[in-house]
């Protein structure tokens, strides 16, 4: 069997890592990959283009193709390969539209009922504070942001400034900007993997998106994550996953786009209940760092049944007991930039401690004598598994301090408040 991952994220290298268990044994690929990546699959493809990735996977006669990112998935990745024959493991570009356009994901979960905040769609700065009721409130552009196009305006000066690096000087290119209610309570992250008919919760976890301890800085892609979640047992988890994941599946398919792969639901756990906060059609990251790792199902069978409709029938996931920790280091001037070409030490030693994972993301170099070095802004996530949150939250961070780099940046706080909730 031969797999080819698209990405070169820590996404991706999670997924590569959790497909090399599987006992089907599958020859991996990819394109691009990273470091990490590659010491596991075999480059086919410089980019995640289109027409590159096609081209690859024809050539190399692949049995299935897995998208990570969500960009390949919203230019359409998975039609092209469906168009000739080839299994992939992600949405549709029109189901995909779900991530490429927050207005778009509104509607569908308005039509299926899905409880979610209250929201306006904007076309002008005063529009924008007009619709703002109180503070703190949201602010979000509606097409693909690399996860940093959501803004929590805390005043009206904050809000004004999103609104203007939006609608005026259009930062993230052109699109739709609406202002949303800031919902509150505990976040959750739930995946579920998607057949088209039904979707099947993967364990929950819950990322940590600030830059700073104490939930403070700006927004970034994620420092870190852990699973699984307090308060979120697996009823509970079949609950919320009827609430969020199925109902979208159900709606999609009666427009005729239905939903193959992974959707990702962005939970607040309000007083009110669970409320969703964003979809995602792909595997979250961090997240996924801590959630593959305590599955113990073939992941290889899951996603290739996945691309077939109706194909998870019957499946039921067998999933690690333990708790999974991951924390995030990043390179100098993360997350307003990013420092390239510094130097790693350390990622061998922290691998070889028990139940530490290192996953590859912002990395370069790497192959013969050449270092490993910086090659983005979050540059490497490091796992750990442990028997509580308390030990697997002590293996990552002794993970996490065997590596170093100039500018290295982390949050020392990842799953301490959930560390010392009672077991």
């Amino acid at each position: 069997m031969k797999i080819l991952v698209v990405g070169s994220g820590g996404r991706e290298h999670a997924i590569a890592h959790a497909l090399a268990r599987s006992p089907q044994q599958p020859e991996l690929l990819c394109a691009p990959g990273n470091p990490g990546i590659r010491a596991l699959a075999r480059q086919v493809a410089s980019g995640q283009e289109v027409d590159e990735v096609v081209a690859a996977a024809q050539a190399e006669g692949v049995d299935l193709v897995v998208v990570g990112p969500e960009a390949p998935l919203v230019a359409g990745l998975v039609d092209a390969l469906q168009a000739v024959d080839i299994p992939a493991f992600g949405p549709s570009a029109a189901a995909a539209q779900l991530e490429g356009s927050k207005t778009f994901a509104k509607e569908i979960m308005i039509a299926a009922g899905v409880p979610t905040g209250g929201h306006a769609v904007v076309a002008t700065v005063d529009e924008g504070l007009a619709a703002i009721t109180s503070y703190p409130a949201v602010v979000k552009f509606d097409g693909l942001a690399a996860g940093k196009g959501v803004v929590i305006a805390v005043d009206e000066a904050a809000a004004r400034e999103a609104l203007v690096d939006m609608l005026e000087t259009k930062v993230f290119g052109d699109g739709e900007v609406f202002v949303e209610e800031f919902l509150e309570g505990d976040e959750v992250s739930l995946l579920a993997l998607c057949d088209g008919e039904r979707a099947i919760p993967l364990a929950p976890a819950r990322d940590f998106k600030r830059a700073l301890d104490g939930d403070e800085g700006p927004n970034t892609g994620g420092m870190g994550a852990f699973s699984p979640v307090p308060g979120v047992d697996p009823d509970t988890l079949a609950e919320y996953s009827a609430i969020v994941h199925q109902p979208i599946v159900d709606e999609l398919a009666r427009r005729g786009t239905p939903f193959h792969g992974v959707l990702y639901a962005g939970l607040m756990l309000t007083a009110a209940g669970p409320r969703v906060l964003e979809y995602n059609t792909r595997f979250g990251d961090p997240e996924t760092q801590v959630v593959l790792p305590r599955l113990r199902s073939d992941l290889a069978d899951l996603m290739l049944r996945a691309t077939r409709p109706g194909g998870l029938a019957g499946a039921e996931l067998d999933v690690d007991p333990r708790s999974a920790v991951t924390v995030v280091l990043a390179s100098r001037g993360y997350p307003a930039s990013s420092s390239k070409g510094d130097v790693i030490e350390g990622v061998d030693a922290a691998g070889a401690l028990d139940d530490v994972t290192v996953f590859h993301a912002g990395t370069g170099g790497g192959e013969g004598d050449a270092p490993l070095v910086t090659n983005g802004g979050r540059v490497l996530a490091v796992t750990a598994l442990g028997d509580a949150l308390g030990s697997a939250r002590e293996r990552a961070y002794a993970g996490a301090e065997s590596i170093a780099f100039d500018g290295r940046q982390l949050r020392g706080d990842i799953a301490l408040a959930a560390s010392r909730l009672p077991a």
